[in-house]
């Protein structure tokens, strides 16, 4: 096992992956521009005949009904539309979305494996129709699969930008009917199974707690052999003996017998001169997991909290929503 973290610390990279998306979000949503009056080929050329050659007023509509659209700017040159690079962008980012929804899911369905978290499971819910004794994380593994198509999607957008001809071309007309509703769709189911996740996670503190005592000798060895040659022993002698009985200790404990490495480094003459009491005190979790709980609450006041204040404006109202299971 590598070093201890902890299930906070572990939730603030699920929720650093979203916020990353909020914040290109943000960014392509204040980004959008209109097409403007651009005419079939983006020269203008039938408005301006229509102001008798009166560039100024040609200018002048295109201001006034970008602004009655609701659009801050719009493009400066288009062709026959507007650069299907923006449907690939905005591709793009909902293709982030379902990345990071489908890592947290993913780590979801490990850890419930485990039986350390449990997404929601509703009273009369069936986990499997053949075998009713299953739990499946069902909610994640939706999201999973939503995902693999959202970003499944993120290709064709690319793929009809890099394909256009000259000032535009009606390849793209049926792809992007398609891409983009199925896009923000399947985005949207994947936000609400994510929602429904977070409000009804299950925290197995006993699970947890099982499975870190279960692993604390192992990563207490390192400390240990740091007692060891303060007390005197020498270095490579001492890990020969961490390294013997930790191999014995791991196939004892994947034969069913306990994790008795403290015992046997003990007893060991190599480390004779450090206390049991000494090597006892390193079996304290708390000690190995660094700056995690602090690291929570500055991620929490510093940057999360912050970023969903400036990204509030820009945030559409959610209506209701359910999940059936």
């Amino acid at each position: 096992p590598a070093q201890l973290t902890t299930v906070g610390k572990r939730a603030t990279l699920w929720m650093q992956d979203f916020a990353l998306d909020v914040e290109e979000l943000c960014h392509r949503t204040l980004a959008l521009r209109f097409r403007g009056c651009q005419g079939t080929t983006g020269t203008q050329a039938a408005f301006l005949d229509l102001f008798h050659g009166d560039h100024d007023k040609v200018r002048e509509l295109e201001r006034r009904v970008t602004a009655k659209l609701g659009f801050r700017e719009q493009y400066a040159v288009t062709g026959q539309t507007y650069p299907r690079k923006a449907d690939s962008m905005v591709l793009d980012a909902l293709s982030g979305v379902a990345q990071s929804a489908a890592k947290m899911a993913g780590d979801l369905r490990l850890l419930q494996h485990e039986g350390e978290l449990l997404e929601p499971f509703e009273s009369e819910q069936i986990g499997s129709s053949a075998m009713a004794y299953k739990r499946n994380p069902m909610r994640a593994e939706r999201i999973t699969g939503l995902a693999r198509f959202v970003i499944s999607l993120q290709a064709n957008g690319a793929h009809t930008a890099a394909g256009q001809w000259l000032e535009r071309t009606l390849d793209d007309s049926a792809n992007r009917r398609l891409t983009l509703p199925e896009a923000f769709l399947g985005t949207d189911a994947i936000l609400v199974l994510a929602a429904n996740i977070a409000a009804g996670l299950e925290v197995r503190e006993d699970v947890i707690r099982r499975h870190v005592d279960a692993q604390m000798p192992y990563m207490a060895t390192e400390r240990w052999l740091m007692l060891g040659v303060e007390a005197g022993g020498d270095r490579q002698s001492l890990h020969e003996a961490v390294r013997r009985h930790s191999l014995a200790v791991a196939e004892a404990v994947r034969r069913g017998g306990p994790n008795d490495l403290l015992a046997r480094l003990a007893a060991d003459p190599g480390f004779a001169s450090v206390p049991a009491a000494a090597l006892q005190a390193q079996l304290d979790p708390a000690g190995y997991v660094g700056r995690a709980d602090r690291q929570v609450g500055e991620f929490l006041d510093e940057y999360l909290q912050p970023l969903l204040e400036r990204a509030r404006p820009v945030a559409a109202v959610g209506g209701s929503t359910e999940v059936r299971v």
